[in-house]
């Protein structure tokens, strides 16, 4: 089996397989494994339900892993010790939020097993150039190191779990870019017209802590007066402000900022259904608090700035007609570096004064010189043409009966995110409305038409709409996991990946095996989500 890209479901998909015994070779363009965990610095989007259903055996096993790690290498306060769900960051945003590198280390952790019996090979800084095709089958893929070298890998069953769905053009997979036509999906949120290029804004988060007294004011960005008077048309003021949109509504809401406030317990009501309002953005996505630890181990929190501030707009850094992705990269890297230069100089205090220079970039929480990520945070993938497409009118409370999104034959998992997409390159608001906690159909991960290809990421069979729910970490996660077990299905029945699904018996037999590795094909009756 081969595995094209080391993010969350490509690292899912590793484990998945090599446990069950196949032979596994994955390949990732960056030299970190993990994606939104770790190369893009995104803390962990999750459900109000994590801790006791909704993500699988393996998922919950990589949570524990991670609060297992602070505990053994951290000197946690007597209250984080006792913190059964221990949150190291406090965040109000996500129920686990944690530094990059020890996501990092957690998950080489789970893989070494696999690595060290020589049924998992690695191959990082690797990049696919090439599909090859046998008919309609895809059966090998080139790729090219940071030496120059070509690689050439042959497998029975291959995973695109690229960030972006990088193999499918190369591959000639039918696929979808940005937003749909309502006429295609028959969504009510979709645009009237079909947009290739109208896909969420990405973001390059950036990690900082505050150390008062001090100054580390960075160089003035050389974009910086233009995106000091950035304003877009809908937005309620210019974009480096404290003035932003409540995503619900859609109104105006002034954001407070205070690095040296308290870092006690986080508030999450949000998360049960009241809107996000105007909540400390240095708790956003703090990543840790010095409150977790003992006094003076930490002289203050690390927080990730991953904000409506520092979403690019300009223009998507992918895409088959796009070819300027390279210079819209670094104008949303110029963007983050501009909003800390903001923070750290003009940046309006409760005190009444200006900027806060003690805001330190840190490069050694992210893997870089500037604290920047290593790899942006793209939200939105190229997505197949698959055997099942999830649309708005699956899963959107407004249309939907009752308290269940649609039930599928072929569910192989859960998952629950609101329909949460940000303004987006064609000029879109924010689009965020209820949804309700929803299945993962197996027919999503299979294309209509090529053999031997299986979406094992965010390029599943969603929309440009309800990719905005499937986008999450414990989804991509799970998409990886079935991805992998699925070719193992697939291989030691001698059969198609198709054929697993379209046989009724033998789909029966693999959701039996899911449910038997720990996965949770069905929501249980207790799950409600929450209303508006």
């Amino acid at each position: 089996m081969l595995i094209v890209g080391g993010g969350l479901g490509g690292v899912a998909a590793a484990i998945a397989a090599s446990e069950a015994g196949l032979r596994v070779v994955m390949t990732e363009a960056t030299g970190w494994l993990g994606g939104q965990l770790t190369s893009q610095a995104v803390p962990p989007d999750e459900h109000p339900w994590i801790e006791r259903t909704g993500g699988s055996a393996s998922y919950r096993e990589l949570r524990r892993r991670i609060r297992r790690y602070y505990r053994a290498n951290y000197p946690l306060s007597p209250t984080a010790i006792r913190d059964r769900h221990l949150n190291p960051g406090r965040a109000w945003v996500s129920p686990l939020a944690h530094e990059p590198r020890v996501a990092l280390a957690v998950i080489d952790s789970m893989l070494q097993a696999a690595r060290a019996s020589g049924r998992l090979r690695v191959f990082t800084h690797t990049a696919p150039v090439e599909a090859h095709l046998i008919g309609e089958r895809l059966a090998g893929v080139s790729f090219r190191d940071r030496s120059g070298q070509v690689l050439d890998i042959t497998a029975r069953a291959i995973v695109d779990a690229t960030e972006t769905g990088n193999l499918l053009p190369l591959a000639r997979v039918e696929h979808v870019s940005g937003s749909e036509s309502q006429s295609t999906t028959g969504e009510p949120h979709a645009s009237p017209e079909a947009r290739p290029s109208n896909m969420q804004a990405t973001t390059v988060c950036l990690a900082v802590d505050h150390v008062p007294g001090s100054d580390n004011t960075i160089e003035r960005p050389r974009t910086y007066a233009a995106w000091r008077s950035h304003r877009e048309p809908y937005w309620p003021d210019q974009q480096l402000s404290w003035t932003a949109i409540n995503p619900r509504t859609l109104e105006p809401v002034t954001y407070p900022f205070e690095p040296d406030a308290t870092s006690a317990p986080a508030d999450r009501s949000h998360v049960r259904g009241s809107a996000p309002g105007a909540r400390d953005l240095w708790s956003y996505r703090r990543i840790l608090a010095r409150d977790t630890l003992r006094p003076g181990a930490l002289a203050g929190d690390i927080s990730i700035l991953n904000w409506p501030q520092n979403d690019y707009l300009g223009g998507p850094l992918y895409g088959d007609t796009e070819a300027d992705a390279g210079g819209h990269l670094a104008a949303a890297q110029e963007l983050s570096r501009s909003l800390l230069y903001w923070l750290q100089t003009e940046a309006p205090r409760p005190d009444g004064g200006r900027g806060w220079p003690g805001l330190r970039p840190r490069g050694d929480i992210t893997g870089t010189r500037d604290g920047l990520a290593r790899q942006p945070y793209v939200r939105e993938s190229r997505r197949i043409v698959a055997e099942v497409t999830v649309v708005e009118q699956d899963i959107a409370q407004a249309e939907r009966p009752g308290s269940r999104a649609t039930s599928y034959p072929d569910s192989v998992g859960t998952g629950y995110y609101r329909l949460d997409l940000h303004p987006s390159t064609g000029g879109d608001n924010f689009l965020d409305i209820p949804s309700l906690p929803y299945e993962l159909p197996l027919g999503a991960l299979i294309p209509r038409r090529v053999d031997g290809l299986i979406a094992g990421a965010k390029n599943i069979g969603t929309t440009h709409i309800t990719n905005g729910c499937y986008r999450v970490h414990p989804t991509e996660w799970l998409i990886g996991e079935v991805a992998g077990r699925l070719a193992v299905a697939a291989l030691s029945a001698d059969v198609p990946v198709r054929a697993v699904r379209s046989d009724a018996s033998r789909l029966a037999r693999f959701q039996d095996d899911l449910a038997a590795a720990g996965v949770t094909l069905r929501w249980p009756s207790w799950v409600v989500a929450p209303r508006g």
